[in-house]
This record gives structure tokens, C-alpha cells and sequence, in this order.
């Protein structure tokens, strides 16, 4: 993977993941064959100019929900979810600070 905004897909914006931004941890959408140092690298060459700095990564593999319509079942799509710690001397990324 050579873009890192291939790699970091989008933010996730829920009442679990919002409470943990006061402590400087955010939750992100991956690629699902990124491992945890790419999104490290990402993370940080796309917020470079904010100068943060990525002490932990954790990812989830979220299975997609069953959903039915009629008799027909099927699934949504799956997806890779990470959850990122900045360092304590580490700046906040700022589109967040405005949501909180």
C-alpha cells in the first residue's frame, strides 16, 4: 500500500468512540490487509503537519451484519476498525476538537 489515505479510510464518529478523544484516543475505518505499523505511518504522515505522534495501535476485524429482505438473507460488508492512542505530549488532531 502506497497512499496512506488508501490505508485510513474514515473516522468513526460514535458516542463510545467520542468519549475516548478528551484522552486522546481515536477510533478510524482501515483497509482490512493493513497491519498495525502501516496505520501508524499513516496516521502520522497524514497529520504530520499537526505533529502527533502514535503511541498504540489496537484493530478489530468487525464481521458484517446479517440482514434480511424477505426470505432472502445476506450480509453487509466486513471491515477493519483501529484504535489509535496518541502519546501524552502529542498534539490532538483538530477536526476532532470541534465535534466534541
Amino acid at each position: 500500500m502506497d497512499n496512506s489515505y488508501d490505508i485510513i479510510i474514515r473516522p468513526v464518529l460514535t458516542e463510545k468512540s467520542m468519549s475516548g478523544i478528551e484522552n486522546k484516543v481515536y477510533t478510524f475505518v482501515v483497509d482490512k490487509k493493513a497491519n498495525k505499523t502501516q496505520i501508524k505511518n499513516a496516521l502520522e504522515k497524514i497529520y504530520e503537519n499537526l505533529g502527533i505522534k502514535v503511541e498504540s495501535v489496537n484493530t478489530l476485524n468487525i464481521r458484517g451484519k446479517i440482514k434480511r429482505q424477505g426470505k432472502t438473507s445476506g450480509r453487509t460488508p466486513a471491515y477493519k476498525k483501529a484504535v489509535i492512542k496518541l502519546t501524552s505530549d502529542s498534539k490532538t488532531i483538530t477536526e476532532f476538537d470541534s465535534l466534541n
